[in-house]
């Protein structure tokens, strides 16, 4: 996929609703100065390079990657760096999520993944998109996660 619209073009009933609202709730709330695109084949929220020429350390002619959604094979998937990187944040999240859930949190060390659309909890993920901005990914993935 080279955009946005055709990763979402390509989904089909549920998943396609799913995810459409997904990327409203994080636009709506993600800190100026991400910007959206396609990157690992998912739709990706990224620190560009006119912000953060470095990009990123493996690959450093791709954006630093923050977030990805994605509509995967037995679940819809969001990976997000920030939680990978921030034992307080996940912290908080894994506090919410209860409340805001009655299903276990299904999570690996960046992913969230809801076997079903309609247990995404789109007010805490919207919470989530707001509790780290640009500088902070920064600083935290240069501290941390680039060494």
């Amino acid at each position: 996929m080279e955009t946005v619209e055709a990763y979402i073009d390509q989904l089909e009933g549920d998943r396609k609703e799913a995810i459409i609202k997904l990327r409203t709730i994080i636009q709506d709330n993600l800190p100026k100065g991400f910007e959206e695109t396609v990157n690992y084949k998912m739709i990706g929220y990224v620190v560009p390079h006119s912000i953060y020429p470095n990009g990123y350390h493996c690959t450093p002619r791709l954006p630093l990657p923050f977030i990805n959604v994605a509509s995967q094979k037995s679940h819809v998937a969001i990976y997000h760096m920030g939680i990978y990187a921030n034992e307080e944040l996940m912290n908080w999240f894994v506090e919410e999520y209860p409340k805001h859930s009655k299903k276990k949190l299904n999570m690996g060390k960046s992913c969230i993944r809801f076997k079903k659309v309609e247990d995404i909890p789109y007010d805490l993920i919207g919470e989530l998109m707001t509790k780290m901005t640009v500088q902070d990914w920064i600083a935290l993935y240069e501290a941390n996660v680039k060494n």
